[in-house]
């Protein structure tokens, strides 16, 4: 009785330190890049105050300074147009003796320069006609198709609505209020009624793409909140954003990346199961149980992430000593530098090394953590992080016999945090509907930006095409990676 006390006091204690952590600490297992960056903006900006100063008052620091900015600054994009100003002398006469100056060379620089978005008005005449001979006939050109009919919006401005709101996560109020400081006053209900009709227009697209990638034989997949206005009870109930992403980059594959989100109005398993019907493959997924129902019916195999894995230990080596999660983090470190460096590499390569470093690793953990298990109370958090990666260990070795399979899921949950980041701004969707745009209009965003196509260029482009009678045949033809590449511009 004494030592399940003991182990039940641990336990809450554990607990406890971990609330203490998930509300005072940090939560990731590194730096995230983003918060270091902007703690670097912080010095860069003190440093260039500094050189500033100096610069005024000593003239050979200026000129030392110029020298390495025109060393270092590269060249701007060739794309870019080119505006040219001429400063040139007001006398062509020479100084000296008043003759002829004549031209010998030139000195160039280019700076960059920003025009701020500009709204414009784009007026169409449509001419009618009368023969003078038949008082009766009147002709007249067709009006073009428009996404909405009697409104006011062309396709590049409803593009940069959504791009605004899903790729730079602008929620519709604050958009209305940047269009507002430029005269142009657009109720935020205007602008949820274009977007509404865009990710209409859309849907077909994004169902396509999702095909696409249910053809692969391999899958990420997760799942992330999202909080939908419920206006029965006057408060938000917890909707479900899956998110299925394909991506080969790191063994050289040559299919490209893409990502498909849906939405979901709870969690339960039935709707991955009713996402992944047909799918063939390999399915890389996190801990969740409703995936296990896909892989009992022999058509998918679960390989499962070993970044969930070392998450619990790390949460137990951060929150006080705990010498075997420290050891079991050790060990798994050594299959993270093994994947460091094959990274990029074919998969036949990827697999051989795995099979001659990381499976002894592998091998050795299985037998040392359920000894460990053995020797602690079944009770605590220890002991929880050890089930949860011996009851996944065959998911979790199957990056082992295939180079195609990565360690974790990472890729995934990257793709998720842009969701995040635009649920953080909107706080919620306004109902299923809505989370459903944000499902449609996000998977085609993302997916341009893992293929490096611009969204604005490719929305603005596919409205068109769509509201011009594209045929549904031809929905291959207006996936992101169907275009060209272009440079990635400001894209969060």
């Amino acid at each position: 009785m004494v030592a399940a006390r003991e182990a039940e006091i641990d336990r809450l204690h554990q607990i406890i330190r971990e609330l203490q952590r998930h509300r005072f600490g940090r939560r990731a297992e590194s730096l995230p890049v983003d918060q270091l960056l902007l703690g670097l903006e912080e010095a860069e900006q003190i440093e260039a105050e500094g050189f500033a100063e100096t610069e005024a008052d000593d003239a050979s620091a200026r000129a030392v300074r110029t020298r390495q900015r025109r060393a270092n600054r590269g060249a701007l994009p060739a794309h870019l147009p080119r505006v040219e100003r001429v400063i040139d002398l007001d006398d062509r006469t020479c100084p000296c003796c008043r003759g002829d100056l004549h031209v010998i060379g030139e000195d160039v620089a280019e700076r960059l320069d920003l025009v701020p978005a500009q709204f414009r008005v784009i007026v169409t005449r449509r001419p009618k006609y009368a023969c003078r001979a038949c008082e009766d006939v009147i002709v007249q050109a067709a009006a073009p198709a428009r996404l909405v009919e009697g409104g006011i919006p062309t396709e590049a401005s409803v593009a940069h609505v959504l791009v605004s709101k899903y790729a730079d996560h602008l929620p519709l109020y604050r958009q209305a209020q940047i269009y507002a400081r430029q005269g142009v006053n657009l109720d935020r209900s205007t602008l949820a009624d274009w977007v509404g009709k865009a990710a209409f227009l859309l849907r077909p697209v994004h169902a396509r793409l999702f095909e696409r990638l249910k053809a692969s034989d391999r899958l990420f997949a997760d799942e992330t909140t999202a909080p939908v206005l419920d206006p029965g009870r006057g408060q938000t109930k917890t909707g479900q954003l899956f998110a299925y992403v394909r991506d080969d980059r790191p063994w050289g594959s040559l299919d490209p990346p893409g990502v498909a989100y849906l939405y979901a109005p709870d969690r339960k398993a039935e709707h991955p199961i009713a996402h992944l019907s047909g799918f063939r493959g390999t399915l890389q997924v996190d801990g969740y149980a409703g995936y296990k129902v896909l892989s009992a019916r022999n058509s998918v195999s679960l390989a499962f992430c070993w970044a969930h894995v070392r998450r619990r230990f790390y949460e137990l080596a951060k929150a006080g000593p705990a010498p075997i999660a420290t050891e079991a983090l050790a060990r798994i470190a050594e299959l993270y530098r093994v994947e460091g460096e094959i990274r990029g590499r074919s998969s036949d390569e990827r697999r051989a090394v795995r099979q001659h470093r990381s499976r002894p690793v592998v091998a050795a953990l299985e037998p040392w953590l359920t000894a460990k298990l053995g020797l602690i109370s079944q009770k605590s958090k220890l002991a929880e992080a050890i089930r949860y990666a011996l009851g996944r260990w065959a998911g979790l070795s199957r990056f082992l016999d295939d180079g195609r399979i990565d360690i974790d899921n990472n890729v995934v949950e990257r793709a998720i945090r842009p969701l995040a980041l635009t649920r953080k701004n909107a706080l919620f969707a306004g109902s299923d509907g809505g989370a459903t745009h944000w499902a449609v209009v996000a998977s085609l965003v993302e997916t341009c930006k893992l293929n490096r196509v611009e969204p604005q260029a490719y929305l603005t482009d596919v409205i068109a095409r769509i509201v011009a009678g594209h045929p549904q045949s031809g929905l291959d033809e207006l996936l992101p990676w169907a275009y060209a590449p272009q440079p990635l511009k400001a894209v969060a």
